[in-house]
C-alpha cells in the first residue's frame, strides 16, 4: 500500500513538473499563462495520482509492463524540456544552450529535405513569418523529430531482442489493455493485429497529415502563432511525440497478438499431444 501510494505521488509530481516545465524555464511568462500552467498541473497531478493509486487501471495502457509509459513519458519530457532550454536561450549562446542550438540546427537542415515532415512543418508558416521564427520552428522540429525517432528505436529494440513485455514477468493482457474489449465480437488476436496496424498507418501519416491539414485550414480559419514560445513548444512536441506514441501503441499490439497466438499453438499442440497419448493407451 505504502509502495503504491508512494510511486503514485512520485509519478503524479512529475507530470506536474511536464506540464510547467516550460513556464519555469522560459522568462517573461505573463500571469494568466503562470496561472493556467499551475492549474493544468494541478489536474495532471491528480489524474495521475488516482489511476496509479488504484490497483487495477482504468485508462492507462501497460502500466504492468514496463518500460512502455516510462520510455514515452521521457522522450515527452527530453522534447519539452530541451525546446524550453532552446527558446529560453538565444542563438550564440555559450555552454550547453549553445551546443543545443547546433545540434538542433544541424538535425534540423538535415531532416528539412524535400516531402520531409520537417520540411512540411516549415511549409505550414504563414508566408510573412520571419526568417528566426522558421528557424526556430525548423530547429525545434529536428530535435523533437530525432527524440521521436531515438524513442522508437529503443523501443524496438527492447521488444526485438530482449523480449518485451514477457522478459522479467508474465503479461496479463486485460489488466493492461483495460479499454481492450475481449467480449466485443470476433477474434482477439485478429483484432489486435487489426488495431496494432491501424496505429502504425496513422503514426506513420500523421507527420505529414497534420502540417498539411493546418496549412489548408489556414484559409479559413487564423493559424495557431508560432511566435508564442509556449505554443511552439507544445505544438512541435504534440506534432512528434503523438505519431510515435501511436507506432509504439502498434507495436505493442502486435507484440501482443503474436504472444497470444504463441500461447495457443502450444495449447493446441498439448492437446493434441494429450489426445494421441490416450488413443495410443
Amino acid at each position: 500500500m505504502f509502495t503504491r501510494v508512494t510511486g503514485a505521488f512520485f509519478r503524479a509530481l512529475l507530470m506536474a513538473l511536464l506540464v510547467a516545465l516550460p513556464s519555469l524555464l522560459l522568462p517573461n511568462v505573463s500571469s494568466d499563462t503562470s496561472q493556467i500552467t499551475v492549474l493544468v498541473a494541478l489536474l495532471a497531478f491528480l489524474m495521475t495520482f488516482i489511476e496509479y493509486n488504484s490497483q487495477y487501471p482504468s485508462i492507462i495502457e501497460f502500466r504492468y509492463a514496463s518500460p512502455f509509459n516510462r520510455l514515452r513519458f521521457l522522450a515527452l519530457f527530453c522534447t519539452v524540456a530541451l525546446l524550453s532550454l532552446l527558446l529560453a536561450s538565444t542563438p550564440g549562446s555559450s555552454g550547453f544552450t549553445g551546443v543545443l542550438h547546433s545540434l538542433g540546427a544541424a538535425w534540423g537542415t538535415v531532416l528539412d529535405f524535400p516531402f520531409s515532415p520537417v520540411r512540411l512543418v516549415v511549409l505550414m508558416m504563414p508566408a510573412d513569418a520571419s526568417h528566426a521564427l522558421v528557424d526556430s520552428v525548423r530547429t525545434a522540429a529536428g530535435i523533437s523529430y530525432m527524440i521521436s525517432l531515438v524513442a522508437l528505436f529503443l523501443f524496438v529494440t527492447l521488444v526485438r531482442l530482449l523480449g518485451w513485455p514477457t522478459r522479467n514477468r508474465a503479461f496479463n493482457v486485460w489488466i493492461n489493455l483495460p479499454l481492450f474489449d475481449p467480449t466485443a465480437g470476433g477474434d482477439v488476436v485478429q483484432r489486435l493485429k487489426r488495431d496494432a496496424g491501424l496505429n502504425i498507418v496513422l503514426g506513420i501519416l500523421l507527420p505529414f497529415l497534420i502540417p498539411a491539414l493546418v496549412k489548408a485550414a489556414s484559409s479559413v480559419v487564423d493559424p495557431i502563432s508560432m511566435q508564442n514560445p509556449q505554443t511552439l513548444i507544445w505544438t512541435i512536441s504534440a506534432w512528434a511525440f503523438l505519431p510515435a506514441s501511436m507506432i509504439m501503441r502498434g507495436i505493442a499490439m502486435g507484440r501482443i497478438a503474436e504472444l497470444i497466438e504463441q500461447k495457443r499453438n502450444r495449447a493446441y499442440s498439448d492437446a493434441a499431444k494429450a489426445g494421441l497419448h490416450t488413443a495410443s493407451a
